[in-house]
């Protein structure tokens, strides 16, 4: 259910970019309704109306995310409220100068501020988030979960890398699926080679 709701908005900006694709005068039309007055220039194109129709959605489900934690009184983690900052900052830009290139680079930001939290917190502050997030389930040997934290670190970076290269040497299309399927099968991947590798080392707390 977690991994649901942190991809709710990355489905949702799926979703609608291909609704809009496959029907571009109304998404031109509700473009123009709803997000005119927030573009530079006033004027949305058929060509640009799923991308800024797509972010905008994505911008307002990150915005519910932390909304519905809040209404419930749960806790919002950090990141998610990084998240909300990138998004609101690239996608906004993306919205105002109909640009596609800064809702490209938002992944790539997010990532590799994952990857300097991660690394930041163990090396200046002595503090392994990897180990503080997973050690109530499991019970690591220290040097195991300083290589699990380096691990999701260097995970994080190539992502990072990989999202600008697919980004600017693909298609809008592919980038915008690759974003989805693509990201996600390699976070699978990971955390699959992650539990085999665990799995040696690993004493169930009971």
């Amino acid at each position: 259910m977690k991994l649901l709701f942190d991809l709710f908005p990355v489905i949702l900006f799926f979703v609608v970019f291909r609704l809009a694709g496959a029907h571009p005068e109304a998404a031109r039309a509700l473009g123009t309704d709803y997000l005119s007055g927030l573009v530079s220039g006033g004027t949305i194109t058929e060509a640009q109306a799923p991308i800024l129709l797509a972010t905008a959605v994505a911008i307002l489900a990150t915005l519910g995310q932390i909304g519905w934690l809040l209404a419930r009184r749960k806790p919002v983690d950090n990141m998610l409220w990084v998240s909300l900052a990138i998004i609101v900052l690239f996608g906004g830009a993306t919205i105002y100068f109909h640009d596609e290139q800064f809702i490209k680079l938002k992944p790539t930001v997010l990532y590799w501020c994952f990857a300097l939290v991660l690394l930041g917190s163990s090396l200046l502050f002595k503090k392994n988030l990897i180990k503080s997030m997973m050690d109530k389930q499991i019970n690591l040997p220290d040097p195991v979960w300083a290589r699990l934290n380096l691990a999701w670190c260097l995970f994080f970076s190539v992502m990072g890398a990989l999202n600008l290269y697919i980004a600017f040497n693909f298609s809008l299309d592919f980038w915008v699926n690759f974003k989805l399927f693509g990201f996600l099968g390699l976070m699978i991947a990971f955390v699959v080679l992650q539990s085999i590798y665990l799995s040696r080392h690993m004493k169930e707390i009971e």
